[in-house]
């Protein structure tokens, strides 16, 4: 029938159809593979054809990633969105009403379509090998599952765990799908899987869907059941509350859901379209896309690494320092099956670094993530020392110290002794010039930045920094070490906080400066969640700790001087020096813009007295747009001055370093989103109402003259 659906016929009529999509490494539903699943509809409903059943599967690793993202990209108009959904919509339902017994066998990953696909089929048995994960992870592209997921999925598990799953893009587990009713059984392999589908086939010739039965009813009630209808009353406030109205597709799912439990099948899956072709026109969706797609992609394939050169794995590791980053890297590397000399100036901070492994590995275990023997093997390959000896044999190093530029150069001179030639060293600063700190190296073509995020286990970004003498071959081991570890890396050039410390701060800092303009506080802190950021201004300094911002204010003004140029405070500088000079350093101490007590925070009373409320306050998006303009702008400065090499760097750097708000695409999309007249424009009345920090970069000036915007390739 085709070259991406092989088919198998038995004496018995059963036809087993292996999904094997040509020149791909997972199946999508793209056209290729989308018409010969058509021409199975054909086949089950031919009369003449003497087909018994159907056995649906893979021939790849996983069944069915989902939908052809490029198919729904050009999708230009809310009626072309709809007319898609509804055709992907009708070659399900003629499996399910097609008279004969349609059974799907899922391995591996079934996302999106592939989950929508396998729901429309009379049985779904699970290969339970440990990699099966089921999901409906659409809302993540700004989008709802438009193949009947909204209407199927409550039906089989009941409104509220469908909503969960849903909202979340939760990944669902064999042992999870089975307990929930979404899949009928479980196999231990693709034999058995076989023949228990086999067996389901010839036990019933003639199934119905449930929600096509008479006496349906949805587990736990539909719309009109009144637990369902007080869930309903609360969970579209509750989830406003967290995403300000910034995520359209939650409120589309739960409208689905809702009006769709009201309803028939039929009506309810046109019910879904109609919300899905809203969701696929949204701006929301078209900046998730471009950016957490194609973008997001494009990094993962190498587009920032030197091409040509071989790849490269990591054996063993060296860490420079076991506090709470150096921990964090030994732990994620020790995971990812590497050897790790976790060195400290005591066996005892070293072996304090390890207990951070064992910590979050018993949590694993607890939690049922990981075994016993899985945990012990993590730990065995983590080895803390105070002998740089032990660094030998090492290919990479890391310095992960305090950020002093002294304290840096004299472990990188202590490891370099130790190491091979062709050895990579590496430091893990955040902000102090990298060119700089590799003048404490004996080979600086050999050094290179690998600037982590805190807390290393839970952040996915790692920005690597290139010097001035850093060498191909030491970047594309950088980055193929990111990779090894399961994050993602950006490449940038050398420059005073680099771009993600750089431009965060600006975030910020712009809060602290509003404090003492007289802005509230709490309109502040709103302002940054209605933004779209995770945390607010005020909230997020205590988090990084303000005595760290009072000290790199203080680097940078040495090393400016000892350049011979002139430091230019920050008007919100003076804010953290004073709060520092009374104790109020952040979160590590309990007290700073707020008071930190038993896991919770409520902002500091005295403020108002230190910094007064002004009488006349700020219109709320006057307050949004000086925390978001002040992000994109530096943002397009660091691409004018070559510090960042590419738009996808920028925007993949900002969503994952710092949590710019990820439906806004990225700090430059941010800027097309506006088109660049409408942005300079509005960063000139900043500039003129608030200071020349908000001048629009010069490289925006002429964008906007030639027309231009920020394309991913660039």
């Amino acid at each position: 029938m085709s070259t991406a659906l092989h088919l198998e016929r038995g004496e018995d009529g059963v036809v087993i159809a292996t999904m094997d999509l040509p020149g791909h490494s997972m199946n999508i539903l793209n056209e290729q593979l989308a018409a010969p699943l058509r021409g199975l509809a054909d086949l089950l409903e031919d009369p003449q054809a003497g087909v018994t059943g159907l056995i649906l599967r893979s021939g790849k690793k996983d069944f069915l990633a989902g939908a052809d993202i490029d198919r729904l990209r050009a999708l230009n108009t809310a009626q072309e969105a709809f007319e898609a959904s509804m055709a992907l919509k009708r070659f399900i339902r003629r499996f399910e009403q097609c008279g004969k017994p349609v059974v799907a066998i899922l391995n591996g990953q079934c996302k999106g379509g592939g989950l929508e696909i396998a729901m429309g089929c009379h049985w779904r048995i699970v290969v339970d090998d440990g990699r099966a994960r089921l999901g409906l992870p659409e809302v993540k592209l700004g989008l709802l599952p438009g193949g009947g997921g909204t209407q199927r999925l409550p039906r089989l598990v009941g409104m509220q765990q469908a909503l969960q799953w849903m909202g979340e893009g939760s990944d669902i587990k064999a042992a999870q799908a089975l307990a929930s009713g979404l899949v009928n059984e479980l196999a231990p392999d693709v034999d058995e899987a076989l023949r228990k589908a086999r067996a389901w086939i010839v036990a019933n010739p003639k199934p119905v869907q449930p929600w096509d039965a008479p006496r349906f009813r949805y587990p736990g009630g539909d719309s009109r059941a009144p637990a369902i209808a007080q869930m309903f009353s609360v969970a579209p406030s509750m989830a406003a509350a967290k995403s300000f109205g910034n995520y359209p597709a939650l409120t589309h799912i739960m409208s689905s859901v809702f009006e769709g439990g009201l309803t028939d099948i039929d009506r309810a899956l046109e019910i879904e379209s109609r919300y899905f072709a809203a969701c696929v026109v949204s701006p929301a969706s078209r900046h998730l896309i471009g950016t957490l797609w194609y973008q997001l992609n494009a990094i993962k394939k190498g587009a920032s690494r030197p091409a040509g050169l071989p790849r490269s794995q990591v054996q063993r590791l060296g860490i420079l320092g076991a506090g709470m980053m150096g921990a964090g890297i030994a732990h994620v590397s020790a995971q990812a099956g590497m050897q790790v000399v976790l060195l400290d100036v005591s066996q005892e901070a070293a072996e304090r670094g390890k207990r951070h492994s064992q910590d979050l590995l018993d949590k694993a275990v607890k939690k049922g993530r990981s075994t016993p023997e899985q945990r012990e093997a993590v730990l065995a390959r983590i080895h803390p020392t105070t002998d740089y000896a032990a660094l030998a044999g090492c290919e990479l190093v890391i310095e992960a110290v305090f950020e002093d530029r002294a304290v840096k150069a004299e472990v990188t001179k202590r490891a370099e002794t130790q190491l091979a030639a062709r050895a990579v060293g590496a430091s893990n600063t955040s902000t102090l010039p990298l060119t700089g700190l590799a003048e404490a190296s004996e080979r600086p073509a050999h050094f290179i930045g690998l600037h982590f995020f805190s807390p290393v286990e839970k952040m996915p970004l790692v920005e690597i920094i290139v010097g001035k003498a850093t060498s191909p071959e030491t970047l594309a081991l950088g980055f193929d070490y990111v990779q090894q570890i399961g994050k993602t890396p950006i490449v940038v050039n050398d420059s005073r906080g680099f771009y993600t410390s750089r431009v965060f701060a600006t975030y910020v800092m712009e809060g602290i400066v509003m404090l003492k303009e007289g802005v509230h506080p709490r309109a502040i802190e709103a302002a940054g969640l209605q933004a779209g950021m995770p945390m607010p201004p005020l909230a997020l300094q205590d988090e990084v700790s303000l005595s760290l911002g009072v000290h790199v204010a203080d680097q940078t003004r040495k090393d400016l001087a000892a350049e011979g140029k002139t430091y230019r405070e920050h008007p919100g500088e003076a804010v953290l020096r004073q709060l520092c000079e009374i104790g109020r350093v952040g979160k590590k101490a309990g007290k700073g813009f707020y008071d930190w007590a038993d896991g919770d925070k409520t902002l500091w009373p005295e403020l108002s007295r230190h910094y007064p409320v002004a009488v006349e306050q700020p219109a709320q998006q006057e307050i949004i747009d000086r925390l978001m303009f002040a992000q994109a702008n530096e943002a397009a400065r660091c691409l004018e001055e070559g510090v960042l090499r590419s738009v996808a760097d920028a925007n993949i750097g900002s969503i994952f370093g710092w949590g710019f708000a990820p439906f806004e695409g990225g700090a430059l999309q941010f800027i097309n989103a506006r088109s660049l007249p409408a942005f300079v424009e509005r960063a000139r009345e900043l500039a003129a109402a608030h200071g020349e920090r908000f001048a629009p970069a010069a490289l925006l000036l002429g964008m906007a003259e030639r027309g231009e915007r920020f394309e991913a390739g660039c």
